[in-house]
């Protein structure tokens, strides 16, 4: 696809170093909740859906490595997914659950900046992706519903339903994903 076309694709950023959130939310998971005492590991990922003309995948990378609108290359790593057939970067035993602001997902300047650079335009929305792991044995799923939604201390640790949506994913992440569903407070717990 030399000429570039509409359509959509994800960029997956994830830290170099150490998270600090991740890590701090490990450990409040663990320590407080009665469903994170399972958790073996927690990770942050930000998501990018850009929707729109793209170039083909080398010139797609290449664009989202200039600019820090996107991601800092120095501090952080970038995966391009253009399909649901192309792994994201997830290991099969993890359990998603994607955060989204609501009402605050599309990302103005990255558009301006593309905009700028190609003489195209598209829409860039944002999102957090956590990926959860249980020990083997685990209800991985129930676990990652009951940590996923703040309902209490007690309760919940990813998504303030009062400014957040979410949505689970245990196998594999759709393309798209940011706006495809998400839901909040009762509505993600199944209550009317």
């Amino acid at each position: 696809m030399a000429s570039g076309s509409s359509r959509v694709a994800q960029a997956w950023i994830t830290p170099i170093a150490d998270d600090p959130e991740s890590v701090s939310a490990l450990a409040v998971a663990r320590q407080r909740l009665a469903a994170g005492r399972s958790v073996r590991r927690m990770r942050r990922v930000r998501l990018l859906e850009l929707e729109g003309w793209l170039p083909a995948r080398a010139r797609l990378e290449d664009l989202l490595h200039r600019s820090t609108q996107f991601y800092n290359p120095h501090k952080e790593c970038c995966a391009v997914r253009l399909s649901a057939r192309e792994p994201a970067p997830f290991e099969p035993d993890e359990r998603l659950v994607l955060v989204i602001e609501r009402g605050g997902t599309r990302s103005h300047a990255a558009e301006r900046w593309w905009r700028h650079e190609t003489g195209k335009p598209i829409e860039v929305r944002t999102a957090v992706a956590w990926a959860l792991a249980f020990d083997p044995g685990s209800p991985a799923e129930e676990l990652a519903a009951e940590l996923a939604v703040l309902r209490g201390p007690r309760h919940g640790l990813l998504c303030n339903p009062h400014a957040q949506e979410m949505q689970l994913a245990s196998a594999g992440a759709p393309i798209p994903w940011i706006g495809a569903g998400a839901v909040a407070g009762d509505a993600a717990e199944g209550r009317p």
